[in-house]
């Protein structure tokens, strides 16, 4: 039985050497570093090429980014429509072409001794469920192309208002200072609670515009992705001195059914129901909610010995694989 386990352990641990372990990885991202950059750097930690990430950051914002490895890839695409929350500066009194501070500013206005309560009220009016017109240097497609792409070409781009909802609007401080250009300008620290597709740089340009002096965010920071916070987070320099320490056990990822649970709601099943769920049977399903009458939720079904099954939604009351985990 010890030799049994020694070898066991063993296996774990020249697999985690060699890469390619299954789960998540949550990243603190550097400024300067696409999504697909971190990425690209996931692959060559992992020793794979089958690394995604749940949700984009932009290349000037820093903080949580899920990563996906292997089999734990499934779960992104679901993990990608969770609420995130961010820390950010808006400056009011400049516009850019791209509404944050990689672009080039378009134009300037004096804003110093700007009123509070002018701010806090176009803060409440961009708080709740809104209709918001996203950046057009953003990655969303127009008629099969990225708009950024098209904006780059000289194309005039204009992309819908789409709905997206802003459960938290905050402002911590307001403090003037002078721009690079001399401008009279009001640094806004804020913090935003936000359902996925929100456009923060999309808020600061809108609040801006209320209060008709411009604006564009000039730092930002996700702090949560879902249930995944910053205290998970490790660096991509933290992260490659775990895979190089031959005493350590490689690359820490988060084990798939640990991610599941922390997500979504957890189902436990009896042997019966998990023997009929890994042969496709879609049986009887609770529905899982937040408030008993919102839309039925998806749900992580466990099996009796604590095996991840499957990632649920209820339809028509009974369940509907969304990503198959057992083997």
């Amino acid at each position: 039985m010890k030799r049994e386990n020694t070898g066991a352990k063993r296996v774990e641990r020249t697999r985690a050497k060699q890469g390619a372990p299954d789960g998540l990885v949550i990243v603190d991202k550097p400024a300067g570093f696409t999504s697909h950059d971190v990425v690209a750097k996931m692959r060559g930690m992992a020793r794979t090429r089958r690394v995604g990430h749940a949700g984009t950051l932009d290349p000037m914002a820093t903080g949580v980014l899920v990563l996906g490895i292997e089999r734990a890839t499934k779960l992104l695409g679901h993990l990608a429509l969770t609420e995130k929350e961010y820390v950010g500066t808006i400056r009011l009194g400049q516009t850019s072409v791209t509404d944050d501070a990689e672009g080039e500013i378009t134009a300037s206005r004096a804003a110093h001794g700007l009123d509070r309560a002018a701010i806090d009220a176009g803060v409440a009016e961009l708080t709740g469920a809104i209709m918001q017109v996203p950046s057009k240097v953003s990655a969303i497609k127009i008629d099969g192309k990225r708009s950024y792409a098209r904006v780059r070409k000289g194309e005039d781009v204009e992309i819908p208002a789409r709905p997206v909802t802003v459960s938290s609007f905050v402002v911590y401080s307001a403090e003037e200072a002078e721009a690079a250009d001399g401008t009279p300008v009001t640094d806004l620290l804020v913090s935003v609670e936000c359902s996925s597709g929100t456009y923060i740089r999309a808020l600061a340009r809108d609040l801006g515009e209320a209060l008709g002096v411009g604006g564009h965010l000039t730092a930002l920071r996700r702090t949560r992705v879902g249930p995944y916070k910053l205290d998970r987070a490790r660096t991509l320099e933290q992260l490659q001195t775990a895979v190089d320490d031959e005493a350590g056990g490689g690359l820490p990822v988060m084990p798939i059914g640990e991610a599941a649970a922390a997500a979504f709601p957890r189902w436990d099943v009896t042997l019966d129901q998990a023997r009929l769920l890994t042969n496709g049977v879609r049986i009887p399903m609770p529905r899982f909610d937040e408030e008993g009458d919102g839309p039925a939720r998806p749900a992580a079904a466990f099996a009796p010995d604590g095996t991840f099954l499957a990632l649920l939604e209820n339809q028509g009351g009974r369940a509907k694989s969304l990503a198959v985990f057992a083997e």
